[in-house]
């Protein structure tokens, strides 16, 4: 099974745990880091409108609490378990955890997410 293959399969599990009563677009998101463990995510939504916690950031944040080992590949499914891109705001905390070279599953492929975000803004930017 390739690592999109197993990463598919662990949004999958966790893609009921989504909350999405607003939108009625529940998203999963899972990572592999090169020890070969994998980190789950899924949105949840609040009742005011527009705010999300997207599967991405809940993902980062399960991830900083374990081990912390670098992300190496990540998919992210919609509510029928097809890959759908990160949104901006999950590229730009991607962008502040991941290194460039992180894989990431698209609908027609594969990128890196320097390939994904070519022009992004990152801690580097920051001024002390």
């Amino acid at each position: 099974m390739s690592v999109f293959e197993q990463l598919h399969t662990a949004a999958t599990r966790v893609l009921p745990r989504a909350y999405a009563p607003y939108s009625h677009h529940p998203v999963a998101v899972a990572a592999m880091d090169d020890q070969g463990a994998v980190h789950t995510g899924v949105n949840i939504e609040n009742a005011s409108y527009g705010l999300t916690q997207c599967a991405e950031v809940a993902m980062i944040s399960a991830w900083r609490m374990s081990a912390g080992a670098t992300l190496t590949h990540l998919v992210c499914l919609n509510g029928h378990g097809d890959y759908i891109t990160p949104c901006g705001r999950c590229r730009q905390v991607l962008f502040e955890h991941a290194p460039g070279d992180l894989v990431i599953a698209i609908p027609d492929g594969s990128i890196t997410l320097t390939q994904l975000l070519p022009h992004a803004f990152g801690p580097d930017n920051l001024q002390d």
